[in-house]
């Protein structure tokens, strides 16, 4: 099956988004980077790992904490992933840090038919 990574950080009604993603779906592990914040207030229906982030480090310290934290813990061959909330800088961190993993990804997002590949 499929993992899924969201960002879970900043932008309006975006919370409502990742929530009914993971919802819609059965996923093999679940994983949101955020922050304290994030993982203090956010309470997933599901079983989620937070991978915890401090967006004002530098991006390539980002990289390298994201790619920390997800080591040797996802399926290399499947993973989605969701951006739709929190920043480019956070988005860029993220992207870097699976394509420096290896790791295969697709882009999803929640649609009113359910979940669709971009």
């Amino acid at each position: 099956m499929t993992d899924l990574i969201a960002c879970l950080s900043t932008g309006k009604g975006t919370w409502g988004h990742v929530a009914k993603l993971i919802e819609e779906q059965e996923w093999d592990n679940i994983f949101l980077i955020t922050n304290e914040f994030g993982r203090e207030n956010f309470q997933p229906k599901k079983q989620a790992e937070y991978i915890l982030i401090n967006s004002n480090r530098y991006l390539s310290e980002l990289v390298e904490d994201i790619k920390a934290q997800l080591k040797e813990k996802l399926n290399p061959l499947d993973v989605a992933v969701n951006l739709i909330s929190g920043s480019g800088k956070e988005h860029m961190a993220i992207i870097s840090a699976l394509l420096k993993l290896g790791v295969g990804i697709r882009l999803i997002t929640l649609t009113p038919r359910g979940i669709k590949e971009i």
